[in-house]
C-alpha cells in the first residue's frame, strides 16, 4: 500500500493567521506541519501581529514552523533570534514570495537571479547550527534554469528540506505550474523535496504523488482554504461527507469569530473584514448565491445571517 504523504499547511499572508491554524488543526486537522505567514522588518522593526502570531503561547498546532523573510544575511539573523527567544529550533527560509513590492528589493523570489546574494543570505545556516532550517522557492525569478544555478549552493547546506513551487516568481499565481522544471529541480537537488503548487483534490495528490515518488511530502495552499479537508480526506483516503463537512465548517469558523471578536479593538466593521477573508477561498463550487451574500454583507448582523444560511442549506 502507498505511504500517505505528510502534508504541510503553505503560510498565506493574511489568511493562515493563529487564529486560523489553531481553530483548522482543532475541526479538521490531517495536517502534519503548520508554518506561519513570513515574519519580515519593516522600518526597522517586527510588525506586532507577527510577533503575536508565533508566541508559543497563542499557537495550538502540534507542529509549528516561523517562516522568516529577508533580503540578507543580517536581516535575516534579527529575524531568526527573535524566533530563537521564543523558543524555536526550527526555522523556514521564504525564497518564493512573488509580491513585486517585496520581490523587487530582492526578498523571496526576486533573490533567486542573484546567487552571490542567496549564498550570503543562506550563510545563516551555517552560523545556527542549533536550528532546523528548511527553504521555500520558486523556479527562479525570471527564469527556471535559476534554482538550478543555485542547486549547488542549496546542496552544500545542511537542510533539513526544500519546497519548490513550480512557478516562476514573475507568473504569482498564474499559468500552469511547470513539472518539467520540477523534475530537472529535483534531479539536481540533494535534499528531501516537498511539492507545492495548485493541489486542490485527492485526485491532485495521487497524481503528483505517481510522478515524484520520491518526494518527502506536499505544501497545500490555497487548496487547503477552499477546501479545509483536503488534509484529513488525504489521510484517510475517503471524501467528508456533506453534513460532516458542514459540521466540522460551522465549529471552525465559529471558534475564528469567538477569537477575532476577543481580540480586535476596531468595531464591527474591523471583525466583518477579518471574517470575509475566511470566505475568500472557501468552498469555490457551492451555492453562488449564499456565498455572494456573505462577501456582499456590508453589516455584522447582515453577514452572521448570511452565514447562518449557508450553514443551514440542504
Amino acid at each position: 500500500m502507498q505511504e500517505t504523504l505528510p502534508i504541510h499547511f503553505a503560510p498565506l499572508q493574511g489568511y493562515t493567521e493563529v487564529f486560523y491554524r489553531n481553530a483548522h488543526a482543532a475541526c479538521f486537522g490531517g495536517v502534519d506541519t503548520y508554518y506561519t505567514p513570513f515574519v519580515r522588518i519593516e522600518k526597522g522593526d517586527f510588525r506586532r501581529r507577527d510577533v503575536r502570531g508565533i508566541e508559543p503561547e497563542n499557537n495550538h498546532v502540534s507542529h509549528l514552523v516561523p517562516q522568516l523573510i529577508a533580503p540578507t544575511m543580517e536581516k535575516a539573523e534579527t529575524i531568526l533570534s527573535l524566533f530563537i527567544e521564543k523558543g524555536y529550533e526550527e526555522a523556514d527560509i521564504n525564497l518564493g514570495c512573488p509580491f513585486p513590492l517585496l520581490a523587487k528589493r530582492h526578498n523571496g523570489s526576486g533573490i533567486l537571479p542573484y546567487p552571490e546574494e542567496v549564498e550570503a543570505l543562506l550563510s545563516l545556516v551555517r552560523k545556527y547550527p542549533q536550528i532546523s532550517f528548511s527553504i521555500k522557492m520558486r523556479l527562479g525569478w525570471e527564469n527556471p534554469d535559476e534554482c538550478l544555478k543555485l542547486a549547488p549552493i542549496i546542496n552544500d547546506l545542511p537542510l533539513r528540506q526544500v519546497t519548490m513551487h513550480p512557478r516562476l516568481g514573475k507568473q504569482q499565481y498564474k499559468g500552469e505550474v511547470d513539472l518539467k522544471g520540477f523534475a530537472d529541480f529535483q534531479d539536481a537537488c540533494r535534499h528531501p523535496i516537498i511539492y507545492n503548487g495548485d493541489i486542490n483534490n485527492l485526485e491532485d495528490i495521487q497524481q503528483i504523488q505517481d510522478r515524484f515518488p520520491s518526494l518527502a511530502g506536499i505544501m497545500i495552499g490555497r487548496g487547503l482554504l477552499a477546501n479545509p479537508a483536503l488534509a484529513l480526506e488525504h489521510r484517510h483516503g475517503r471524501v467528508l461527507g456533506f453534513d460532516e463537512m458542514v459540521q466540522k465548517l460551522q465549529s471552525m469558523h465559529k471558534s475564528i469569530y469567538t477569537a477575532y471578536t476577543e481580540q480586535l479593538e476596531g468595531g464591527d466593521g474591523q471583525l466583518l473584514n477579518k471574517m470575509k477573508t475566511f470566505w475568500e477561498y472557501l468552498l469555490p463550487n457551492a451555492e453562488k448565491k449564499l456565498l455572494k451574500a456573505i462577501h456582499k454583507s456590508t453589516s455584522l448582523n447582515k453577514y452572521n445571517q448570511a452565514v447562518s444560511a449557508f450553514f443551514n442549506q440542504r
